[in-house]
């Protein structure tokens, strides 16, 4: 369908997607109806089905992708040259200050809670994106390990792993209760368990 339409109709589409992401952040995938996203989008169910002739499981797959990309991109351009210690902290900062002010408006918050879970597309694309984001962080391990800043026996894949699984606690408990402490520490933790391996191989 995509490629198929002109530069207007990809304008359009697109705006009914991020129109349709801000309902589902608001009321939830259960609550939110066609209505409301129509509504909010100012789109005629006629146009809406054009685009997504799936109705809203077509709908929420293109949602549970654009905020899967919203992820990513709000993290960069740090997460994609995590090639020094200052990269790697700068990229701290980036990640909890998104998510601080996002809130309980997080695109991860909408994908992992809600998008994530409807339907065996949406699945896929959250395994994607783990994956995406876990090869963003392993290369910048295995950057450290070429410059010396990290020891090369140290397994940038499972590092990498056990990183984002902090990541992703610590957004949880944020949306759960407001609070960024688990957040800052999972970061913190995270980015010192990798300069301390270089004392340990000593």
């Amino acid at each position: 369908m995509r490629g198929s339409l002109t530069a207007k109709g990809q304008a359009t589409r697109g705006r009914i997607i991020q129109g349709a992401a801000t309902v589902l952040r608001e009321k939830g995938v259960a609550m939110a109806t066609l209505d409301d996203i129509l509504a909010h989008t100012r789109t005629s169910k006629s146009q809406l089905f054009h685009y997504f002739p799936g109705g809203k499981d077509a709908l929420l797959l293109a949602v549970a992708q654009f905020e899967a990309d919203q992820v990513l991109d709000d993290q960069q351009p740090y997460l994609g040259c995590l090639d020094s210690w200052d990269a790697w902290y700068r990229w701290r900062d980036t990640v909890i200050e998104r998510y601080e002010a996002q809130g309980d408006q997080c695109p991860l918050g909408s994908l992992f809670l809600q998008v994530g879970r409807r339907t065996p597309g949406a699945r896929a694309i959250v395994i994607e994106l783990l994956r995406q984001w876990q090869e963003h962080l392993a290369t910048g391990i295995r950057a450290m390990q070429s410059g010396g800043h990290v020891p090369v026996s140290l397994d940038a894949d499972r590092t990498a792993a056990a990183l984002l699984a902090g990541v992703q606690g610590g957004v949880s408990i944020l949306l759960s209760t407001g609070l960024s402490t688990h957040l800052h520490a999972a970061l913190d933790e995270g980015i010192m368990t990798l300069r301390n391996a270089t004392s340990a191989a000593i």
